[in-house]
């Protein structure tokens, strides 16, 4: 296993960039990148694995949706750093619900493909909302309320997010449920604006309070002391 992993050109990129075929027609569905670890897995399990440079970790593809990918051929480049995998998709492989993650024409802007599956059913409303953020940075401002802020730029969005916080407390203050269950959704979704804009997987959110579970909240704030 070690002799095939040590094929790639490590030293010239630490994450493998990986393209990803359909084995019988061999449309290009995606392209990952795998480090170390995740092509190992992908080798010894023939189910594909990926690291994720948003969520900074391991990634099972169709961990959340059950879309998985079944390895059939590894194949390097001449240069070796580049993989191409041949694979049978469960599903799809998009996480906008269509077949390919190449849909959309680089002149037009336009989607030639159609959503086959909801993306709400697959990842989760906070995932899926994220993921329609990340979309929508090179949209029309004029059009596209989370496009004009990314637009306005970083003081804009953190001002959002501040004003959203206060409104929020005034809610709870007023004990007006709905009240905080609204200003909560809208909080949740500048901040989400924020993360999208340092391309920061809300993933990683649930990775650090996983980490804290086993903690108490005043040892976890002592390990932050210098």
């Amino acid at each position: 296993m070690q002799e095939i992993i040590n094929r790639v050109d490590w030293e010239k990129c630490e994450l493998l960039p990986v393209i990803v075929q359909d084995v019988v027609n061999n449309e290009v569905l995606m392209m990952a990148y795998m480090d170390k670890e995740a092509l190992e897995l992908s080798l010894s399990t023939k189910i594909a694995h990926y690291f994720s440079r948003s969520k900074q970790r391991i990634w099972k593809k169709g961990e959340s949706s059950g879309h998985t990918q079944t390895i059939h051929s590894f194949n390097i480049d001449c240069d070796n750093d580049t993989l191409l995998i041949k694979v049978t998709q469960k599903g799809v492989a998009c996480h906008t619900g269509r077949r390919t993650c190449f849909f959309t024409e680089l002149e037009s802007g336009e989607s030639n493909l159609e959503v086959e599956v909801s993306s709400h059913a697959m990842y989760g409303v906070i995932d899926t909302l994220y993921h329609t953020i990340q979309e929508r940075k090179n949209a029309d401002p004029s059009s596209s309320w989370t496009a004009k802020l990314f637009a306005k730029g970083d003081n804009t969005i953190l001002k959002k997010v501040v004003e959203e916080s206060g409104e929020f407390c005034f809610a709870y203050k007023d004990n007006d449920d709905d009240e905080m269950v609204y200003e909560a959704a809208d909080l949740t979704y500048h901040m989400l604006v924020a993360l999208a804009a340092k391309n920061i997987s809300p993933d990683r959110i649930k990775q650090e309070l996983a980490r804290r579970f086993d903690m108490s909240g005043i040892a976890e704030k002592n390990s932050r002391k210098d």
